[in-house]
């Protein structure tokens, strides 16, 4: 029993090696799976986007806008406030290089069939009388992006694509000018919005989830910072 104590004690005396913390890119941006999941992966029922995948151009015009206080969100501006472009665009290539499987995607949906109708031809279609493009006609017609700016629509939950697309219909967001969504969204109404997110949030993704390398014809409308 004493020989054992002896022991103990020796071992509590002894020097304590600290823990090494890998400085890698990955480790430096675990604070974004608080928020946005494991490794920038959501799920389709939270409100935080998806980050891995998306084109890096985009996701550094986003990190940049929070930081200079075009887009609006007390954490994000704090977590990003003192950093330099050349780390914004590291974190952004980071995610983007990430390929990961997107979680499994319900058909089902609470909104009426009409709405529903609604969403699908405003996606692939868009409203010729209110001079309203198709999602499809920027966002690739798989809807998955399009490289090296443009951000995919599928694969994110309703809540958070109405959110967005509200705030452009409110003038709550802004991206670099010309600012296309903003554009687009003075000429939607709240219904648009409700029927657009709630089509997208149960569309399947397709075999290929990756951007576009680009579009098959050019944008209907200008847009800031898709060449940055």
């Amino acid at each position: 029993m004493l020989r054992a104590l002896a022991h103990r004690g020796r071992r509590a005396g002894a020097a304590v090696v600290p823990a090494v913390v890998p400085d890698t890119i990955a480790q430096r941006v675990a604070a974004c799976i608080a928020c946005h999941g494991r490794e920038g992966a959501t799920t389709n029922a939270g409100y935080f986007p998806r980050l891995a995948g998306k084109p890096a151009g985009y996701l550094f015009n986003q990190l940049v806008s929070f930081r200079d206080g075009r887009r609006s969100n007390s954490d994000m501006a704090y977590m990003v406030q003192h950093m330099s472009d050349a780390y914004l665009h590291e974190i952004a290539d980071y995610f983007a290089g990430l390929d990961l499987p997107y979680p499994p995607i319900s058909p089902l949906s609470d909104a009426r069939p009409e709405v529903l109708e609604r969403g699908r031809m405003l996606a692939l279609e868009g409203d010729r009388e209110r001079r309203l493009p198709a999602c499809v006609q920027c966002h690739g017609a798989a809807l998955t992006g399009v490289l090296p700016a443009t951000p995919g629509l599928l694969g994110l939950p309703r809540l958070y694509l109405a959110s967005q697309l509200g705030a452009w219909l409110t003038n709550d967001r802004h991206a670099m000018a010309p600012d296309c969504m903003a554009e687009v969204g003075r000429r939607m109404w709240s219904s648009d919005v409700n029927a657009v997110a709630s089509w997208l949030a149960t569309q399947p993704m397709p075999a290929n989830t990756r951007p576009a390398a680009s579009l098959p014809a050019p944008m209907p409308i200008a847009c800031g910072g898709i060449s940055k």
